[in-house]
């Protein structure tokens, strides 16, 4: 039986629930999204009892879910079963055989079989940081970053930090979940199981790494730059109401290049490109380009796998150049980034792949949460403002799911 949190029940969505507390109890990865700006829910279990590893090849691979890391291999849950859910939480699937015979074998047997797992339960909720950073070594961090970037070493680096809590007894995953798909209707939101790691991540990502739709039309974006979407006196902001800083837009114009940059790479010249723009994730605002590419119009079918090789890690999370950043992360970071700044989504699911940078994320182990959240760095930044930046990024997540 997996030694894992139970606080994954919601009372809204009965029959969500019931997958998800068979799947944990069986040991099977399971995936829970809503794509961007849509109210359908889709899940996903991969019967295999373990998430595979492979190399992701969006034209070769059957239907499921991608979970990648940072850096390492993707793992990915096949679609053994797949449910969909509409706005109040009522399926509208029409049932495979599968579907049946898994329910008649675990939900008819409901009263019978015990789908509970073994609790680690908590009495008390902390929001003070346990984990290894603070503002002082992270403005530390800042300072070394800026340092090797007036060296010439590189020209922006994308720091990232930790931040620790205990989850209060009435913290429930499904529901943090349903409040994410509540608070960032134009994110893609994810909880995703993972059995062999013993863990859940929960998040709300705001940023598209590569799609594909059913007509062909490829999609990618730039988003860097933030701030927060509320006034000083707790007023919410317009998005008119914005101004960003020379900073934080040449932050945003080092993304859109690299982006234009891998389009060179493969002598890619008829795309559009819409941009920069601001738009609101929750109660952060963020400067974003979009980039389209009709892939039947171009005879470029596989521009989607292609570019997902190139794009990861985007300067967005790493930094430019790439290599020199790479190292940069590897040498200041306390902490393993795991799947934070990787990418997740479904692919080949109704003939479409969505793929995002994991980011506004969480990890999950027993009644112990980690949030993540990093900062691009450039020759203007302000060790202590990025700071701050993180600290933002974390406490808008943090207090819509706790």
């Amino acid at each position: 039986m997996s030694i894992i949190s139970e606080k994954h029940i919601a009372t809204n969505a009965p029959k969500i629930q019931n997958l998800w507390k068979i799947a944990l109890s069986e040991g099977f990865p399971i995936a829970l999204w809503r794509l961007p700006k849509t109210s359908e829910k889709q899940l996903i279990i991969d019967l295999s009892g373990r998430a595979s590893r492979l190399k992701v090849d969006l034209e070769e691979m059957p239907s499921g879910f991608v979970m990648s890391p940072f850096e390492g291999e993707s793992l990915f849950i096949k679609s053994d079963l797949h449910y969909r859910f509409d706005t109040d939480n009522q399926e509208v699937t029409n049932k495979t055989i599968e579907q049946e015979v898994f329910e008649k074998q675990y939900f008819n047997n409901a009263e019978q079989t015990d789908l509970s797992v073994e609790v680690n339960k908590s009495t008390t909720f902390s929001n003070e940081s346990t984990g290894l950073y603070n503002e002082m070594l992270f403005a530390e961090m800042v300072s070394n970053a800026i340092n090797q970037i007036e060296n010439g070493e590189v020209q922006k680096v994308v720091l990232s930090r930790t931040k620790n809590i205990t989850l209060p007894d009435t913290f429930e995953v499904i529901e943090a979940f349903q409040k994410l798909c509540v608070a960032y209707p134009n994110a893609f939101v994810s909880l995703v199981y993972l059995p062999e790691y013993q863990c859940f991540w929960l998040g709300a990502t705001p940023e598209t790494l590569v799609s594909m739709d059913k007509d062909g039309m490829f999609r990618t974006m730039s988003l860097a730059g933030t701030q927060s979407a509320v006034g000083v006196n707790g007023e919410k902001l317009s998005i008119g109401e914005i101004r960003w800083s020379h900073k934080e837009i040449e932050e945003q114009a080092f993304v859109s290049r690299y982006i234009i940059e891998c389009f060179k790479k493969i002598r890619l010249r008829e795309y559009l490109e819409s941009g920069p723009k601001t738009v609101q994730a929750g109660n952060l605002m963020h400067l974003r380009t979009d980039y389209v590419v009709d892939t039947k119009e171009v005879n470029f079918p596989q521009l989607g796998t292609v570019m997902l090789e190139l794009l990861h890690p985007t300067s967005a999370v790493c930094g430019m150049p790439k290599v020199p950043a790479l190292q940069i992360i590897a040498e200041q970071e306390l902490h393993e980034r795991e799947f934070y700044s990787g990418f997740l989504g479904p692919v080949n699911m109704q003939e479409e792949s969505h793929l995002f940078v994991n980011l506004r994320t969480m990890k999950i182990e027993g009644n112990e949460a980690t949030f993540y959240a990093g900062c691009g760095i450039t020759e203007d930044s302000n060790p202590v403002k990025e700071w701050y930046e993180t600290e933002m990024k974390i406490e808008t997540l943090m207090k819509i799911v706790v």
